[in-house]
């Protein structure tokens, strides 16, 4: 007779998939895409309650950061972290500090811009990996060839050839490039895009990756018998692997399709206070949640006569409340996280402006945070800054480096366009400077780019070669 073996393994429970996908779909929202869906949440689920009481409108409190929470799992007393919740918030614990409301300092109270395309995101991105430049060039081949929708459509062997790239080489590419946020982007068919979502969940059930790249058509035609056969597993187990791939997202690039005009509200505050920058959430206007105490009671009463479907049904609905909660106030704890980690990097921005931005890429700011490089992007994208320099998109601070003559530190991008703006600013309207004139006295300032940098950056401030700013004054 064989030894008795004990083994222990661990599992990821998979009703823990829909509450991960509702918070990375609350990271890259708009500030006023998430308070949409703060009210569409308090419409449907009876169990969740704006908190009837309004906050000092002049005053803004500072949103603590140092309290690190875990989520729990499903079958914890979520009990107990509905007692400790703190009812007065929906985003992060509040400190205990407070500051005279900044929109004081400034006039405009919503700025109007349209809204960015999914190539020009990918793009920014792209700039912000640190590739070499082949890589660069060809990143933007494959990004040339992703649709609105969000796939992949080119011929990557075809590209590779044009780039003198090997096969292998291009897909690493083409790996980097699904990592960008949107989750999903750049596969090239829609299992490729379901199994990225899922690995980007960090969810590694053997059972649904078997069902996403080998049994797709029998569930598009909900034929969840063969699946269970095919599988080996219960008809109730494929149920559950239905209800995972059904909250993934099949057009990952849907989110960028609309070209709505945007109405900006910073999402956050940096201010100077006693020679020290200052960060702070704006929770102005969002709806302040709770759980509500008569629901709560209910569900706790053992000896109410409550039926065995309605307490069920209170219980699933307190879970999605919590869940929503915890997932707003990881929203705001990572968006906080993350502007901590550039108000470091860019002081002298913060004192001087844009002539004084520093180089920064994605994976300076996530290895600083411990986060994913397209976490990171989430985070910055459509969520905006109030500085005493203006209001800003925190993806505005992310700027590829540009060499120094003089061998001191290298100039972010931003800084240099801003010096061919101000050039052109005070150029002769009568003989304007052409690109060559301006590289040569960005050389005496010890910036050295080429003639054709130059013309790009002028075409992306929109300023006119020097054949059509002449303007001839009798």
């Amino acid at each position: 007779m064989g030894d008795l073996k004990l083994n222990v393994r661990l599992s990821q429970q998979l009703i823990m998939t829909p509450q991960l996908q509702q918070a990375i779909k609350l990271l890259q929202m708009s500030r006023l895409e998430l308070q949409g869906t703060i009210n569409q949440e308090l419409m449907e689920n009876p169990v969740l309650e704006e908190l009837a009481e309004v906050p000092d409108p002049n005053i803004i409190s500072e949103s603590s950061t140092t309290k690190e929470e875990t989520p729990p799992s499903v079958d914890e007393s979520w009990q107990d972290y509905i007692e400790n919740y703190d009812s007065s918030s929906s985003s992060a614990p509040t400190g205990s500090k407070s500051y005279t409301n900044v929109e004081d300092n400034f006039s405009i109270e919503n700025i109007a811009m349209k809204k960015e395309s999914l190539y020009d995101h990918l793009i920014w991105q792209l700039r912000m990996t640190g590739m070499d430049k082949k890589e660069e060039a060809f990143g933007e081949k494959i990004i040339e060839n992703i649709s609105d929708e969000g796939y992949f459509q080119g011929n990557l062997n075809d590209l590779a050839k044009d780039f003198g790239f090997n096969y292998e080489q291009a897909e690493e590419v083409l790996l980097k490039i699904q990592e960008f946020d949107p989750v999903g982007v750049g596969a090239r068919d829609i299992r490729e895009c379901l199994l990225q979502q899922v690995r980007q969940l960090n969810y590694n059930d053997a059972k649904l990756i078997t069902l996403i790249k080998n049994h797709l058509s029998d569930f598009e035609k909900k034929n969840y018998q063969a699946i269970a056969r095919k599988l080996d597993i219960p008809v109730e187990r494929v149920h559950e692997l239905s209800k995972v791939i059904l909250s993934l997202e099949p057009k990952p690039g849907r989110a960028f399709t609309q070209n709505d005009i945007q109405y900006i509200v910073p999402d956050i505050y940096v201010v100077k206070v006693d020679n020290e920058y200052v960060i702070m959430l704006n929770d102005d206007g969002m709806p302040r949640l709770r759980i509500s105490s008569y629901y709560k009671n209910m569900a706790h009463d053992k000896k109410s006569n409550l039926g065995t479907k309605d307490r069920e049904y209170i219980n699933e609905h307190i879970r999605k409340a919590v869940a929503l909660i915890r997932s707003i106030q990881h929203r705001q704890k990572t968006i906080y996280k993350v502007t901590e980690a550039i108000v470091k990097r860019q002081l002298e921005f913060l004192e001087y402006g844009v002539s004084k931005l520093k180089p920064m890429i994605l994976r300076e700011i996530a290895q600083d945070v411990a986060m994913h490089e397209s976490t990171v992007s989430r985070v910055t994208t459509n969520k905006y800054v109030y500085t005493s320099q203006g209001i800003y998109e925190l993806k505005f601070f992310f700027n590829n480096p540009v060499s120094s003559m003089v061998g001191g530190d290298d100039l972010a991008s931003e800084s240099v366009r801003e010096c061919i703006r101000k050039l052109v600013q005070n150029e002769d309207v009568k003989k304007p400077l052409s690109d060559q004139q301006i590289v040569e006295l960005l050389k005496r300032g010890n910036i050295e780019i080429a003639r054709r940098t130059v013309a790009k950056y002028r075409d992306i401030l929109g300023i006119l070669p020097s054949s059509k700013r002449k303007k001839y004054i009798v």
